[in-house]
């Protein structure tokens, strides 16, 4: 692949905790090299709170993140996708959009984080893991050498980051 600037979508259900995790950190650590969208099967139509609070603590952007419907990313002046990522299994078992310009697509399940019961520490316990996980996956996706890979290396090299379980993993 080309060195270029690649657009990147990370999807969710509701597109309140994990898309918008990965949306800010890809912003930040992928910035030249990688435009970073996120949107949800079922938005939300706020982002949690929490997200922001963990993206704020760990000095991503907040900026312009909002919850937002996947149908704006398959209108016809939508960004064209590179890559999409599903975040949730339950995004990932629903049937997509048709992207246009065939993206690359993986499933990349990072359990929700918004869905923990407990207490506030106890559930930004779960933010912060899940960002950590994000962050992990994205650092390997981000130092893949894209234009020495051939889609189908790629591809795999895509399933294997969703793979990843332990937060120092490498692929």
């Amino acid at each position: 692949m080309p060195d270029r600037v690649f657009n990147v979508l990370f999807l969710c259900t509701g597109n309140t905790a994990r898309s918008i995790l990965a949306e800010s950190i890809l912003r930040k650590d992928g910035r030249g090299r990688f435009k970073a969208f996120s949107a949800g099967s079922q938005p939300k139509g706020r982002v949690n709170p929490l997200s922001l609070e963990i993206l704020t603590d760990y000095e991503y952007p907040t900026v312009g993140l909002r919850s937002k419907s996947w149908g704006e990313f398959a209108a016809p002046r939508a960004p064209v996708m590179d890559f999409v990522f599903t975040v949730c299994d339950s995004a990932a078992s629903e049937v997509c959009p048709v992207w246009p310009g065939q993206p690359m697509t993986a499933h990349w399940g990072i359990d929700d984080p918004a869905a923990i019961e407990g207490n506030r520490l106890e559930k930004k316990r779960a933010f912060v893991t899940a960002f950590r996980q994000l962050r992990n996956r994205i650092s390997v996706f981000i130092n893949l050498p894209m234009a020495s890979l051939d889609k189908i290396a790629l591809a795999r090299r895509l399933i294997e980051i969703g793979q990843l379980h332990d937060a120092t993993a490498k692929v």
